[in-house]
């Protein structure tokens, strides 16, 4: 990285200034806004909006499907070419449904999961319904963090059958560890999406939470059109739709991150652990024996 380059980028990720650029703004507003700015196509907005993005992030285009883009938006929400991401066949794996950065994972304790090393949230808060939550009493979870560089779309864990999803509409904090180490439960209070589905052959409920975060003008479901609910209404729509182990199942607007809630009996692959990268399709838990 260039020396200036280099000197820019660490100004910007010094906490207290990147806590303040990214949070102590009209977050809602401006990732709405960058909904609508992403998406011009006219040649000199778009090719100097992705040469800023790629200034500030660690951009790899080398694995795109396409080479040339017709907006940002259409950059940050690229396919890759075949093959570019093996998923791992063993039926007794869970894997990981996209790129990321490995935050807090572990074992659910007492209904509650990490948000990052001594903070805590209650898995109860996150899903809305104390029930569901306890069906995941003692079992793993895993954070996997998307970096804005990274790439966007997310996979189907194991062959696997969609039962509901469940839109919340919530804030847009930033979901990077500066964040999560000072605002409280934040995955709580973002919008996500619950993803619920049941395992193909076992039956095991597995949950896929898709979390967005600012500049994230939406989460996107390849089966289902997501709409912006008013208010603090949640809305929830009964599904059944399958998917095979690696098939896409939908793409964040920008970085994000994805929390993975597996039943008791699931157990972290050995290569799993905080601050290790990770791929679409690479082994993150291991089914019960």
């Amino acid at each position: 990285m260039p020396p200036i380059r280099s000197l820019i980028v660490k100004i910007v990720h010094q906490q207290d200034l990147n806590f303040l650029l990214t949070n102590r703004i009209p977050r809602r507003r401006l990732t709405r806004f960058m909904g609508w700015f992403s998406r011009i196509e006219q040649p000199l907005i778009r090719d100097l909006s992705i040469a800023a993005w790629r200034f500030f992030s660690d951009v790899d285009l080398s694995d795109a499907k396409e080479t040339r883009f017709r907006s940002l938006h259409h950059c940050f929400t690229r396919e890759l070419r075949d093959g570019a991401r093996p998923i791992a066949a063993d039926p007794s794996v869970l894997v990981s449904p996209c790129d990321a950065i490995v935050g807090a994972c572990g074992t659910v304790r007492d209904g509650q999961a990490l948000q990052i090393k001594g903070s805590a949230y209650a898995l109860a808060d996150l899903l809305g319904d104390a029930g569901e939550a306890d069906g995941f009493r003692d079992g793993s979870y895993a954070t996997l963090r998307l970096t804005p560089g990274m790439y966007h779309r997310f996979h189907a864990p194991h062959d696997c059958r969609v039962e509901s999803v469940t839109h919340v509409p919530g804030d847009a904090w930033n979901v990077n560890p500066i964040a999560l180490r000072r605002v409280e439960r934040l995955f709580c209070r973002n919008e996500r999406a619950i993803v619920r589905s049941r395992l193909s052959g076992t039956g095991h409920a597995v949950t896929l939470v898709p979390v967005a975060a600012i500049l994230v003008a939406g989460i996107r479901l390849s089966f289902l059109q997501l709409e912006r609910c008013p208010g603090r209404a949640w809305r929830t729509w009964a599904r059944d739709a399958a998917f095979a182990k690696g098939a896409e199942m939908g793409w964040f607007e920008h970085g994000s991150t994805i929390l993975v809630l597996a039943p008791q009996g699931f157990g972290l692959c050995d290569s799993v652990a905080e601050g290790r990268m990770i791929r679409v399709g690479q082994p993150l838990m291991r089914l019960p024996s």
